[in-house]
């Protein structure tokens, strides 16, 4: 569910202007609302496109979304709880209302856990107990190995993929369908397109990653070569993925064509950043990652071959 998290953080870096406190706000910014958008959104495509010739239970999408809202809200706030003394070393998170001190600690926790624990046992009972466990996994991934992995390792980045894709497989599950090809090829898509997504956003805050002990695979890539390399090779991996539903037969010319192209794309304004390490070129890079996303999806909606 990171994917969210750090997009929100680059947006909320290049605004303008401190605005009042309140609770309401301080509790909305601690479950990140707005950030985890994302999330429902890809879960509701999964739910969507599982559907297909099966038909659609309104009230099922319902719970599903419902019961992912709340986990992933839940999750943000043992985030928050885990990462205050880093979010107070940097400027963009400094306001949040654990590390500027408006927010006890022990709410936050009764937050996380209440919410966390309303998800999983929601979509236990309302949806299927599939769709709870991946909603488990995603947490405990997300909150007690990605999050203390920042710390130590690079490879932080890969590990937070993880949780940014299961929730299509939530929706999938959620709309009865068995895993098979199909939702594993929604996991792989989002799972590759989170990793240019992150490098950008990293790379035009690597000063602050690095200052506050954060270790990415930015950091000391002062040129941008690494960094603008790197989500190049995962692009073009992204593009090399999306062609496998012409082999498999479950999406159809739209998006063999369509689907690859984007992730070119990507991949030639990650080159065009490797090249002149300008911030205008990875903030085109890290845009284009926000592009790629609904623009996929949408393809993907009208591409899907129906399966009964």
């Amino acid at each position: 569910m990171d994917a969210a998290n750090q997009t929100g953080d680059h947006a909320k870096a290049e605004s303008s202007g401190p605005k009042p406190h309140n609770f309401r706000r301080d509790l909305v910014v601690l479950m990140k609302v707005r950030l985890n958008i994302f999330v429902l959104i890809t879960t509701f495509f999964g739910f969507i496109l599982a559907s297909r010739g099966m038909g659609f239970d309104w009230m099922k999408l319902l719970h599903t979304l419902l019961g992912t809202a709340a986990a992933a809200f839940g999750s943000a706030a043992f985030n928050q709880l885990m990462e205050v003394d880093l979010d107070a070393r940097m400027k963009r998170t400094a306001d949040r209302p654990l590390p500027a001190r408006r927010m006890d600690p022990l709410a936050a926790f009764g937050v996380g856990w209440i919410l966390s624990a309303i998800g999983i046992i929601h979509l236990a009972v309302k949806v299927g107990h599939l769709a709870a466990y991946f909603t488990a996994a995603t947490i405990a991934i997300y909150v007690f190995v990605y999050t203390p992995l920042k710390r130590v390792h690079s490879s932080n980045t890969l590990v937070g993929a993880i949780p940014g894709a299961i929730p299509p497989l939530i929706g999938w599950v959620g709309a009865g369908r068995g895993l098979g090809w199909e939702a594993w090829f929604l996991f792989g898509v989002l799972f590759l397109w989170q990793l240019p997504h992150f490098i950008a956003i990293n790379w035009l805050h690597r000063a602050e990653y690095e200052a506050a002990g954060y270790k990415m695979w930015s950091n000391g890539d002062l040129s941008g070569k690494k960094s603008g390399l790197l989500s190049a090779m995962f692009a073009i991996s992204l593009a090399a993925f999306s062609i496998i539903p012409a082999f498999v037969g479950f999406a159809n010319i739209i998006w063999t064509v369509g689907g690859p192209l984007l992730a070119l794309i990507m991949a030639a304004l990650a080159f065009g950043f490797a090249n002149d390490g300008q911030r205008s070129s990875a903030r085109r890079l890290f845009f284009s990652t926000l592009l790629y996303l609904p623009l996929a999806l949408t393809l993907l909606a009208i591409a899907w071959k129906t399966r009964a």
